[in-house]
């Protein structure tokens, strides 16, 4: 059985890089009918935030990324730890290192001045002696003074570290007898019973050192993915300003969790020319050995092309659910259906679309002035109160093309064009020149507020 996990340290909010290798292991497994797990790498008390614990799991529950089992987290497990601790020391496989912090940095002085790689000396690996006093000797595990450690990467291809040259005795556990994090990762993962490991490259240096961990303990060495990081479009680290931010911050920017996981998916993995991808099929197409092996470039258009595909596909009765998060109640509104259908072409994100309907069903405080400037020429008091008492004069106005048809009918009597019309009335019913279908807005505000607001306009042009 495959079994992933997604294992985020709590000492920041989630960000896009952790949630598309977090998607990866998701789909992974759950293509091949196998388990999701999700871990809380929680050791580093000092620097853990119980509130960003609560945001990952938030982040995991709005995406419907659906973890198996219950949530581990690590610094629960301490006992566990130190049970196998105490079995590498029993076998000769780890060792008390009695060295003090003063002795450590003048060692690393001294290799800096020798122009040597900064590494701990091995000085107490066989020590047999008389331990010096007020020292609580940190744990090391022996590990291999040569050789090379291969690490059989399903992106990179096989990875080789040659011993000498990345590795030393490190340290599995600190003085105040805390496990360090390579160690505890390699427990977990054999505890868990994770088979195959996606995760950023920026963890692949740590990779030999978990390796030392699972081959001294007999463990099964897991498969490993190592996914590029994600660039901006300079081709540097993502930043902030980016798109480097807490996942949350998209829902709150109208980005649907579809339209989010989509745009991920396809962030340094393809399945030919496809770009729209349902979750069934991002499952059912998604293979890690096809992730790309360099650097993908976030790219913010295409996530707002993703989201506005997504927006116009998705009901109207679940929009006005999503509308609900900016303070709009639709989901009773006479005229959902007609509003709903007239911004879905226009809005890239659900915020800018319920700025959208703001505007329509909220009269403007005030008209802009160049619009008015350039609409309020000629004849287009005469064309605005026509159109009024036409309106006023009608009895059933409830669909767009009702209202399109009074428009007409000015139009022809007028014997004008369309635009004298239509750039007048677009000002005095949103106060602007950009907007939906003029027939679209005056069925949703309906016929007493189409006339009050032409009216308001006239009089603030007089």
């Amino acid at each position: 059985m495959v079994v992933t996990r997604f294992a985020p340290s709590p000492t920041g909010y989630l960000h896009i890089g952790g949630l598309r290798t977090a998607l990866f292991s998701y789909l992974w497994a759950r293509k091949n009918g196998g388990k999701f797990l999700l871990r809380i790498e929680d050791t580093d008390k000092a620097r853990n935030s119980q509130e960003a614990a609560e945001a990952i799991v938030k982040a995991f529950h709005w995406l419907g990324l659906e973890h198996d089992g219950e949530i581990t987290y690590q610094s629960q497990r301490d006992d566990i730890y130190a049970i196998y601790i105490k079995r590498l020391l029993d076998e000769g496989k780890a060792y008390r290192c009695y060295m003090s912090k003063e002795e450590l940095d003048a060692l690393r002085e001294e290799q800096t001045a020798n122009k040597e790689r900064a590494k701990y000396d091995g000085r107490y690996r066989e020590f047999n002696g008389t331990p010096p006093e007020g020292i609580e000797p940190v744990i090391r595990i022996k590990a291999p003074l040569s050789g090379e450690i291969v690490v059989h990467d399903g992106v990179k291809g096989d990875v080789v570290f040659k011993a000498e040259d990345i590795l030393d005795d490190f340290v599995i556990a600190r003085g105040d007898g805390s496990p360090t994090y390579n160690f505890v990762v390699a427990i977990d993962d054999h505890l868990m019973g994770v088979t195959e490991v996606i995760r950023g490259d920026d963890h692949l240096s740590n990779t030999p050192k978990q390796i030392v961990v699972y081959e001294a303990l007999g463990f099964s060495v897991p498969k490993f993915y190592h996914v590029p990081m994600i660039h901006n479009h300079e081709g540097k680290k993502l930043s902030k300003r980016d798109g480097a931010t807490d996942v949350m911050a998209y829902k709150e920017m109208g980005y649907t969790p579809q339209a989010l996981l989509n745009f991920l998916v396809r962030l340094g993995w393809s399945n030919g020319d496809q770009e729209i991808f349902s979750m069934e099929e991002m499952m059912e197409c998604f293979n890690p050995k096809n992730i790309n092996r360099s650097a993908s470039i976030y790219n913010t258009e295409k996530l707002e092309w993703l989201n506005s595909h997504y927006i116009k596909n998705t009901p109207n009765e679940e929009l006005a659910e999503l509308l609900e998060a900016y303070g709009l109640l639709l989901t009773s509104h006479d005229k959902k259906e007609i509003l709903l259908d007239a911004l879905k072409e226009r809005a890239k994100t659900l915020k800018e679309m319920a700025q959208l309907v703001n505007e329509i069903i909220i009269a403007p405080e005030s008209l802009d002035e160049k619009a008015v400037e350039k609409a309020f020429k000629g004849d287009a008091r005469e064309v605005l109160e026509n159109f009024a008492a036409k309106v006023s004069a009608a009895d059933e106005l409830h669909l767009p093309s009702d209202y399109h048809h009074l428009m007409e009918e000015v139009v022809k009597e007028m014997n004008i064009g369309f635009g004298k019309i239509g750039q007048p009335l677009r000002v005095a019913l949103l106060g602007k020149m950009s907007g939906p279908g003029l027939d679209s807005v005056m069925a949703i505000i309906g016929k007493d507020e189409t006339i009050a607001r032409v009216k308001s306009a006239l009089a603030q042009i007089a």
